[in-house]
């Protein structure tokens, strides 16, 4: 496992988060994880 520190932008404001990946997962797909956690915690 790694441990990835992702930087995505929602509703014009930028949250930190950190996302643990497998290393056959792609670019793609730790970006989808990292903004669904960010949707999670902050959209509600």
């Amino acid at each position: 496992m790694y441990n990835y520190t992702i930087y995505v932008t929602l509703n014009g404001k930028t949250y930190q988060t950190n996302v643990l990946a497998t290393k056959d997962q792609t670019e793609e797909e730790i970006n989808q994880i990292a903004k669904e956690q960010v949707i999670k915690q902050w959209a509600s």
